[in-house]
């Protein structure tokens, strides 16, 4: 039997209709006859919920006492979740950070994983449990509650496909993979269907918020792919892993409103782009502020404002 985690984001887990969704995705990857380990983040806002009704009380809420409280949400979910599925007929148990013993150091807010003693999640899985965990939360050496931070349920799923040698981890979102450009703006963004570590990092690092850079580290460093998907459709999604596809343009992001990033492996020995790009430039009459180029991603900052319109004429050029 294959080990996949499959990892539910806060929009794809909001409300109970949305909880029946997940627990049919859960269950159609179950009785295909795999290990299934679930992931899932706190219900919609709740977190920002928590966060703004924290410093209605205090203008420095105490670290430690944060923790506590930001972990609750995603306890919330996992025991909804494991509470539906085990009144359909398959036996789930909801685990916190620390019963599935994600180990971290002693940072509030912004912890890091050090271990992970899968002893739990391996029992659970061998009495046939489909085994639900809480995202984004640890525990330290004093035995105290620690939270990830930002992206952090991302992290906790891909460290334990990790720990546990997972086949693939799915991230389920409310968008079904990443794109060229953002398809909220963009109707003519085209889907990419597989990307490299270091692609899919370096879009991170210029805002997209399909995955957290965090979590792309430790799938690269430990080789375990990254799938992500919608929780609401059956469409293919894209895959992250490190194979790499020479001199192809991926995506363009848009951070802010002046700088432009064009992603791609070999973007650099790409000259073709390159006087494209210069082109559009050269056209609208853009004055640079900085150029940044590496081995996979070109940044431009630019004087001038960048419209969505520029973004759209890039992203035909791919």
């Amino acid at each position: 039997m294959n080990t996949i985690v499959m990892k539910f984001g806060g929009s794809s887990v909001a409300d109970n209709e949305k909880l029946k969704t997940v627990a049919s995705k859960i269950i159609s990857m179950y009785e295909k006859q795999n290990k299934i380990i679930v992931v899932v983040s706190a219900q919609g806002k709740t977190t920002d919920k928590l966060i703004n009704e924290a410093y209605e009380l205090s203008n420095k809420p105490n670290n430690r006492e944060m923790d506590v409280l930001l972990s609750s949400g995603e306890q919330v979910s996992i025991a909804k979740l494991s509470i539906l599925l085990n009144d359909l007929g398959y036996s789930a148990v909801s685990l916190t950070g620390w019963q599935a013993g994600i180990f971290t150091n002693n940072a509030n807010q912004n912890a890091l994983i050090e271990n992970i003693d899968v002893d739990r999640i391996n029992k659970e899985l061998d009495e046939g449990k489909i085994v639900i965990i809480a995202g984004f939360q640890g525990y330290n050496e004093n035995l105290d509650i620690t939270t990830f931070g930002r992206g952090g349920s991302d992290t906790t799923a891909v460290a334990i496909a990790s720990a546990m040698q997972a086949k693939n981890c799915y991230i389920f979102s409310d968008v079904d993979g990443v794109y060229t450009v953002d398809p909220n703006k963009i109707s003519e963004a085209k889907k990419i269907p597989a990307l490299s570590y270091r692609e899919m990092l370096e879009l991170s690092s210029e805002g997209a918020k399909v995955l957290h850079g965090r979590c792309v580290e430790i799938a690269e460093k430990y080789k375990i792919p990254i799938i992500t998907k919608s929780t609401f459709n059956s469409n293919a999604g894209t895959v992250i892993s490190d194979i790499i596809e020479e001199n192809t343009i991926k995506s363009v992001a848009k951070k802010e409103i002046s700088r432009i990033s064009i992603i791609g492996t070999g973007i650099v020995r790409n000259i073709n782009f390159m006087r494209k790009l210069l082109d559009v430039i050269e056209k609208n009459k853009f004055d640079i502020l900085e150029l940044q180029i590496t081995e996979s991603k070109i940044s431009v900052d630019f004087k001038n404002i960048i419209t969505d319109d520029i973004v759209q004429e890039l992203n035909k050029m791919i």
